[in-house]
């Protein structure tokens, strides 16, 4: 499992480690996982341009020492000194290699690589003016940033003035926040992680991987029949909106349970695109609201009170209280009409928005996004990272709640179903699609071949 953890958590680590390790030792092995990155990412040293852009903190040190082996695999280096004082070893290791010291990005020829190691992971959000100007002239120059790209907030993963926007990030010890959590995240470009050995704390926040999916993932026995593999209840769709309830009956009915019923005024056209969709009766889990319309208020008072867990979407989410539902699957504008705020607001910082609601609501909040976010009322965190962006598509979250309907109805807790279901239908998508458009339906249907490839 991919775990993010905050500035304190990893300086604390970091100090530990360093207790016991010779000094330097730990910027050595950052370095060297950095260089080699570079290398990749190159295809190889020898003649190559790369241009440092070094601030004042370890950041910039890590950037100068890898510079030392770029330069003994015959790369020619430049270093631009941004800021104040820079780190007094990493600087003479540097120059004694045959690094070279340029005031000035026009100083410099044309690099193939721009190292970032302006900021590191304790400064603020936002770059001074010379580090903008220096990133100006190096316009269209790929960006290696060093540990998370200088001007993002690590911790929250929110963006506040000029920044680094990275082709690869090579990031230390631990993936940190700003990596798995927009809109930072959508700067990184690929993250590459160098171990160092540290011993960390519980995650602030995390990410499934195959392994964990599939470790997750409801499974029948040998003795399990239709009943004991759950049923689960789709409450979706009007006479305006019918396609939503196909498709989230699709979502519901990619095998991972043993039963789907539905209810509703699309029970005709159900019927018809999946007949072994039954009617009303005793579910393990319920789906309201998605396209509801007019009849999402109904939809969501017969089965408040129901005894089982309840997802809620789209047209629902006007209607939810806090406690009645286990699930919410709000956008971006949905979310902001919940807690009363702007659109805008909650893309800025969809992280605190959505830990806001998760408790307020008292229920597991799933924000749809770039990088969809999967909170606990009490705070914790999941990030799906699977999914590409031929997804946002209509229809497409239809299916991601008859889903995830399904997992809880399986038996799943609402925060593993929620995570799971986006982890599957992000990499359904990515199937279905081919690196091509897709439809909501192709999704539904990936699905079960998604599964089959766990590990």
């Amino acid at each position: 499992m991919r775990r993010a953890h905050t500035v304190p958590q990893v300086r604390d680590a970091e100090a530990d480690l360093m207790r016991s390790l010779p000094d330097g030792v730990l910027m050595q092995r950052a370095a060297t996982g950095l260089a080699h990155a570079v290398l990749d990412l190159l295809g190889g040293g020898y003649g190559h341009r790369v241009l440092l852009l070094v601030g004042s903190g370890d950041n910039g040190g890590d950037a100068l020492h890898a510079g030392c082996a770029l330069l003994r695999r015959g790369s020619r280096v430049a270093a631009v000194l941004l800021g104040g004082s820079h780190h007094e070893e990493g600087l003479a290791a540097f120059t004694a290699a045959g690094g070279s010291v340029v005031d000035d990005v026009a100083d410099a020829p044309r690099p193939d690589v721009v190292v970032d190691g302006i900021v590191g992971i304790g400064g603020r959000p936002g770059l001074r003016p010379e580090a903008v100007a220096a990133l100006a002239a190096l316009s269209g120059v790929p960006v290696v940033a060093v540990d998370v790209p200088s001007g993002v907030d690590v911790d929250t993963g929110e963006l506040d003035g000029p920044h680094v926007v990275a082709d690869l990030t090579v990031t230390f010890g631990t993936h940190k926040v700003a990596h798995l959590v927009g809109p930072a995240a959508g700067v990184c470009g690929a993250v590459h992680l160098v171990d160092l050995g540290l011993e960390l704390p519980p995650a602030v926040a995390e990410s499934l991987q195959p392994e964990d999916v599939a470790a997750l993932v409801p499974r029948p026995g040998p003795d399990d029949h239709k009943y004991t593999r759950g049923v689960v209840g789709v409450r979706a769709g009007s006479e305006t909106y019918p396609g939503a309830a196909l498709l989230c009956v699709a979502g519901a009915s990619s095998g991972l349970v043993g039963m789907v019923r539905y209810v509703g005024s699309a029970a005709d056209r159900v019927r018809v695109a999946h007949p072994e969709v039954v009617g009303d009766g005793r579910v393990q889990a319920w789906v309201v609201g998605p396209g509801g319309g007019d009849e999402a208020a109904e939809q969501l008072a017969a089965v408040v009170g129901s005894g089982v867990p309840v997802l809620v979407d789209a047209d629902g989410l006007a209607h939810v209280r806090p406690g009645q539902a286990a699930v919410l699957t709000p956008h971006a504008g949905e979310l902001a009409r919940m807690l009363d705020t702007a659109r805008e607001d909650v893309e800025a910082r969809p992280l605190a928005h959505a830990r806001l609601a998760a408790e307020r609501y008292d229920a597991v909040l799933l924000l749809k996004g770039r990088h969809t976010l999967v909170v606990a009322p009490d705070g914790r965190t999941r990030v799906t990272t699977t999914g590409l962006p031929w997804l946002a598509t209509a229809g497409a979250g239809d299916v991601l709640s008859g889903l995830i309907g399904a997992l809880l109805a399986a038996g799943l807790d609402p925060w593993d179903a929620a995570s799971v279901g986006s982890w599957l239908h992000g990499a359904a998508a990515t199937l279905a699609s081919g690196g091509g458009p897709l439809v909501a339906g192709d999704v539904a249907a990936a699905l079960p071949a998604v599964v089959r490839s766990l590990p």
